[in-house]
This record gives structure tokens, sequence and C-alpha cells, in this order.
């Protein structure tokens, strides 16, 4: 189905133009992105051998660092383990105002 460009639109010809373009929209996405691959990467480096693959989603939102367990045991040992590493946390990233695990089992 076709829908005409009202006056003083421009069409988009390509998924790389509409990327390029800065879409307020793409850009918080790419950002939120970028700063779980930064978190994942922090937490595996930070955890516990056994204890890194289970994290299996981290957002950062609006000063809240979220962290997802893979299962509700998992949760409770993530909990334990980020309880130590809190003040590493906070020293290192004075931004954040509260750090959260809650269960997301991976889909």
């Amino acid at each position: 189905m076709r829908t005409a460009a009202g006056p003083g639109r421009t069409r988009t010809h390509s998924v790389k133009e509409l990327l390029s373009s800065g879409a307020p929209a793409l850009t918080r996405v790419t950002d939120q992105a970028a700063r779980a691959s930064f978190w994942s990467g922090w937490l595996c480096r930070h955890l516990p051998t056994d204890l890194a693959p289970t994290v299996s989603g981290v957002v950062e939102r609006e000063g809240t660092l979220v962290i997802f367990a893979a299962s509700a045991a998992w949760c409770a040992r993530l909990r334990y383990a980020l309880e130590e590493l809190e003040p590493e946390i906070r020293a290192d990233f004075p931004a954040l105002t509260a750090i959260s695990v809650r269960v997301r089992p991976r889909g």
C-alpha cells in the first residue's frame, strides 16, 4: 500500500539513509544497546565465572541499573554477588542511583 508524501516531506530511499539521519528514536535505541553491551562486559569481568553466564540482560535507564537473571534461583545468587560489587559500581559510576535484579528467562 502506498501513501503520498505530504508537501515538504522527503522520502527516505534506503535503510542506510534512515540510520544516518540520526532520528531521535534510533539514537536512543543505539545508545541503550551500547550501554547494555558495556554493562554486560563489565559484569562478565567482575562477577564470579559461574554467575556471569546467568545474566540474561542489562538495562540502564534513568539512573537505575536493571540486571536480569535467567531464573529465580540465579536472581537470588546474583543479588548477593552484587551486594559485594555495589561499592565498586557506585564509586566508578556515581550517576547510578539504584541497582535492581529481576528474572527474565532466556528465550
